[in-house]
C-alpha cells in the first residue's frame, strides 16, 4: 500500500469510495455526492490522500476547515473513507496515521472527528490512533427523517503547539 496526494484526476474513484460510505447510513449525513466542484471548495487542499494498491484507490482522507476565523487555522476537521471492498485491511489505520504526519508538517496541532456513534469501525480506529472522545451532538440533524447523534474525537499534536 501507498499513499499519494489526490487530485481532480482522482476523483472518480474517490466518489465512488464516498459514494460507498453514503450508502451504509452510517458515514455521514450527506445523501449525494456534491461534485468535484463542491467537493474541493469545502475541503483544504492540503492533505488530500489517497491509499493505492494494486494501482487502485482503495480510502482516501482529506481535511475540512473548522472555522475561517485566522485563529483556527492549525485545527482541521478529518475525514477518512475507506473502499467496501477493503474495509478490515488496516487501509483506515495507513490512511490516519500518514494524514497526521502530513497535517503536522502543515501545521495542524489539533485534527478533530465528527462520526456517529453507531461506526463502531470509525470510532475504534479514532481511539486505537491517539483520538480522544471531548463530546456528543444529540439530534443535531436528520438523515432519512430520523435524528441522528454525533459524536466529536479531537487529536491533539505531541510536536506542535
Amino acid at each position: 500500500m501507498r499513499i499519494v496526494h489526490f487530485t481532480k484526476d482522482h476523483w472518480p474513484d474517490v466518489e465512488e469510495i464516498y459514494l460507498q460510505g453514503i450508502a451504509t447510513g452510517q458515514a455521514t449525513f450527506e445523501t449525494e455526492s456534491p461534485g468535484w466542484k463542491k467537493w474541493h471548495a469545502g475541503h483544504l487542499d492540503i492533505c488530500r490522500l489517497a491509499a493505492i494498491v494494486d494501482e487502485k484507490i482503495v480510502g482516501w482522507a482529506a481535511l475540512l476547515s473548522v472555522s475561517n476565523r485566522s485563529v483556527y487555522r492549525g485545527v482541521a476537521e478529518e475525514s477518512i473513507y475507506v473502499s467496501a471492498y477493503h474495509q478490515g485491511a488496516g487501509v483506515g489505520s495507513f490512511l490516519l496515521k500518514h494524514l497526521v504526519d502530513e497535517s503536522e508538517k502543515q501545521g495542524i496541532y489539533s485534527l478533530q472527528a465528527v462520526m456517529f456513534p453507531e461506526n463502531i469501525a470509525s470510532v475504534q480506529l479514532h481511539e486505537r490512533n491517539g483520538f480522544r472522545k471531548i463530546g456528543y451532538k444529540r439530534q443535531i440533524a436528520k438523515l432519512d427523517g430520523q435524528w441522528r447523534d454525533t459524536v466529536l474525537y479531537e487529536r491533539r499534536s505531541a510536536t506542535i503547539m
